[in-house]
């Protein structure tokens, strides 16, 4: 798994640690299907953990909670045609919408979701 720490950023081990083994299993698989979706590295930031493309940011690990992960792919216009994002919201005043995916089993990572990651990885790079 690539990471890109700086020295004013957190670390990877900083979001995992004294998360639960689940938790920490499903962030694992969810970066490595990302990773074969496209060539991707992480973040970790002070609030979130970056998922970009050696161009741009293309996703954000925001939350890892008990028994799920809470991501955000942010795109230029909104998919509504799909069953997988929890919420689509528009940034005001830009032409972003951020699309939220809470992840709650591996199988949540089907086609349409890896879809997604290769749409943000082409649109990142």
């Amino acid at each position: 798994m690539s990471i890109q720490p700086f020295s004013s950023e957190k670390s990877l081990n900083d979001f995992l640690g004294g998360k639960n083994a689940f938790t920490v299993e499903l962030f694992h698989h969810f970066v490595g299907e990302f990773q074969k979706a496209g060539n991707v590295t992480l973040h970790p930031a002070k609030t979130m953990i970056g998922i970009a493309t050696p161009r741009k940011r293309v996703a954000y690990i925001t939350h890892l909670g008990k028994n799920f992960i809470h991501v955000v792919f942010p795109f230029q216009q909104a998919y509504t045609d799909n069953l997988f994002f929890q919420k689509i919201a528009q940034v005001p005043g830009t032409d972003q919408f951020n699309h939220h995916f809470r992840m709650m089993a591996k199988a949540d990572v089907n086609e349409e979701v890896i879809r997604f990651m290769k749409l943000a990885c082409r649109l990142g790079s």
